[in-house]
């Protein structure tokens, strides 16, 4: 269950700014503040009439976070005053990247489990590298077997890498030869009890440079086992995605909905980052990346549409993340408020 006991008292002033801009659902500015209430009413009260008075949108034991976005705090206090500050902050799971992140202080695997474990948290994915030069190096193509070996003793459902499947170009020929590799990775995990995953930026979503008519996602998707290959959605750059490709090189309309890929397919998308931006078309990426819930990014709608979806409620993983936090405990704290303040419309 989701531990975290009281709203932050910013989420009125956040709440606003969302309630006006029409990304939550509409309130008015009078209701949203009232003079006379506390922060933590006040609160309470604009998270209810600004996303409505249903249950909470967020499921409960469902929120994580992706460990990059803490790792200076990681580098210089160690795992254990991070995890202890994710505990407070009402976190549920915890994805890595990386074992050590430059940790404070040597520490095995078990220790990292029983840490999280101590800590209410459940390791639930990580990111490891897709393939290197070095054929030493830890990544799948290189050591497939030391990688699930290590995901296997940390007790992770899910592994996966956050590299986009470029390794032989961006023909459609070249992802479908990537394609096969995954379900290779897929099929070696799924042996364990784990699901492989791969974790999008906005590049994925380009057009094959050899038939530029083809979504290069599309070819990720068609041509991978879907019950081997798995995905975790970076919700952020996927709206970026839609930002750059939603036109051919040619100038002609190519539009998509990154939702519309997870509500034909829930099934694929175990994982999902939490990232938000400010819309900024000057932008080369079409946002700039903030705190969850300072941003434009609609996460009251696509949450409840997952989550609405019949048996797929407690289906899929929610980690908040931010690539350049700018306190990176004000971000985890702020963006596990501010989720946990989401409530379905009536």
């Amino acid at each position: 269950m989701s531990r975290i006991s009281q709203p932050d008292p910013e989420l009125a002033l956040r709440l606003t700014r969302r309630g006006m801009l029409g990304v939550a659902a509409g309130a008015t500015a009078a209701a949203l503040l009232g003079a006379a209430a506390t922060p933590a009413t006040a609160a309470t009260e604009t998270a209810d009439k600004t996303s409505g008075r249903g249950r909470p949108v967020l499921p409960p034991g469902r929120l994580g976070i992706q460990l990059y976005s803490l790792r200076d705090k990681v580098s210089t206090l160690g795992f254990a005053p991070v995890f202890a500050e994710l505990e407070k902050y009402g976190y549920d799971e915890v994805e890595f990247a990386g074992y050590t992140q430059g940790s404070a202080g040597p520490i095995t695997l078990a220790q990292l489990k029983r840490l999280a474990r101590d800590h209410g948290l459940n390791p639930i994915g990580s990111h490891v590298g897709y393939y290197s030069d070095d054929p030493n190096a830890y990544t799948f193509a290189q050591n497939l077997t030391k990688v699930l070996d290590d995901a296997q003793a940390l007790g992770l459902k899910h592994i996966g890498t956050a590299s986009g499947p470029f390794r032989y170009g961006s023909t459609v020929d070249a992802w479908k030869r990537a394609a096969e590799e995954f379900n290779t990775y897929g099929a070696a995990a799924k042996a364990r009890g784990m699901k492989f995953y791969q974790h999008n930026h906005s590049e994925e979503f380009s057009f094959a440079t050899d038939n530029p008519k083809v979504r290069l996602y599309d070819v990720l998707l068609k041509e991978t086992d879907p019950d081997l290959v798995y995905l975790e959605m970076d919700i952020y750059w996927a709206y970026s995605g839609q930002f750059r490709f939603s036109k051919r090189p040619d100038g002609t309309p190519a539009p998509f909905e990154p939702l519309n890929y997870v509500l034909r397919q829930p099934h694929r998308y175990p994982l999902f980052h939490v990232k938000d931006g400010v819309s900024d078309p000057a932008n080369t990426y079409g946002y700039r990346m903030t705190d969850v819930g300072d941003g434009d990014i609609d996460y009251q709608k696509f949450i409840s549409a997952v989550t609405r979806l019949r048996g797929e409620r407690l289906a899929h993983h929610w980690q908040a993340e931010h690539d350049q936090p700018t306190e990176s405990f004000t971000f985890a704290r702020r963006s596990s408020a501010y989720l946990h303040s989401l409530r379905e419309k009536c």
